[in-house]
């Protein structure tokens, strides 16, 4: 991202999410305040992005990670679980809906202060209340460590947590994700929830050429991709850092668990993917 600015792509997952609830009817993921954030301007950004055929498959595969994230955090506060971090938080509203809040989930929303500012005006500008659940933690990964950001909000790193991570990875450098996964491994009966992408090679050479245009529009802006994964690989380094369980789904999995139908004929190609990693203690 811009210094300075807030994140673009963040800005357009929000309204690929916000587009969801309208073109798609809601039919993957029922997020009421995703149009609400877009403010003035929404109505003209959904109406933009309904008509571009080609985003279909990515604002379905954003719409199926935001509700596999809420539906496993959900399952982690079944069994206890009483703190959230949603590092990168974008203008994702989970904080602002939160259903735990009674049985007492507290939020910790991660990103950076130019991001998370920009976000603040917009919540205000809705005239959204910002419910006690809510801490905000606004983090320059250049000059602060998550573990240090976290802990001076009050988050316990001796209490089993939960960490939405989406739309995050592909963005940074494999050594800093890999570090932030073994501080989250570092917390007893930690769960994450993130999305990755293959490496080129990987993809049949059709494809290649899409995924491509797509990674050379985000570095126009500013915000180039700086990591791909191998599946099998990024397994070995999830249990490298401690984490026992680990369940990764591609692009055909994770909207076919939604939609009751498989994407793409239900044939395994290279794509996106949804991973949920869990340490058992």
């Amino acid at each position: 991202m811009q210094k300075g600015q807030p994140s673009r792509t963040a800005f357009g997952a929000a309204i690929l999410r916000a587009a969801h609830q309208t073109v798609d009817g809601a039919s993957i993921f029922a997020d009421p305040l995703a149009r609400v954030l877009l403010g003035d301007e929404a109505d003209a950004l959904v109406a933009a992005a309904s008509v571009d055929e080609t985003r279909q498959q990515l604002r379905r595969f954003i719409a199926a990670r935001s509700r596999f994230a809420e539906d496993t955090l959900a399952a982690a506060v079944a069994r206890g679980v009483r703190q959230a971090a949603v590092i990168g938080a974008g203008l994702d509203t989970f904080s602002l809906r939160n259903p735990h809040q009674g049985g007492g989930l507290r939020v910790f929303e991660v990103d950076h202060p130019d991001t998370q500012a920009w976000k603040r005006e917009r919540i205000a500008a809705a005239g959204l209340a910002l419910p006690p659940s809510l801490i905000f933690v606004p983090v320059d990964f250049e000059r602060q460590s998550l573990a240090d950001a976290l802990a001076g909000a009050g988050f316990r790193t001796d209490e089993p947590a939960f960490f939405p991570w989406l739309g995050v990875v592909p963005y940074l450098r494999r050594e800093a994700i890999l570090a932030v996964l073994r501080f989250m491994a570092s917390v007893p009966a930690a769960e994450v929830v993130f999305d990755y992408t293959e490496p080129l090679d990987n993809y049949a050479p059709a494809r290649r050429a899409h995924v491509e245009a797509l990674a050379a529009r985000t570095a126009a802006i500013g915000e180039p991709w700086l990591s791909r994964f191998d599946p099998l690989d990024l397994n070995g380094e999830l249990r490298a850092c401690g984490f026992d369980e680990i369940d990764d789904f591609g692009l055909a999995e994770i909207v076919g668990r939604y939609l009751g139908a498989s994407v793409g004929g239900g044939a395994r190609e290279a794509g996106p993917h949804v991973v949920h990693a869990r340490r058992v203690h």
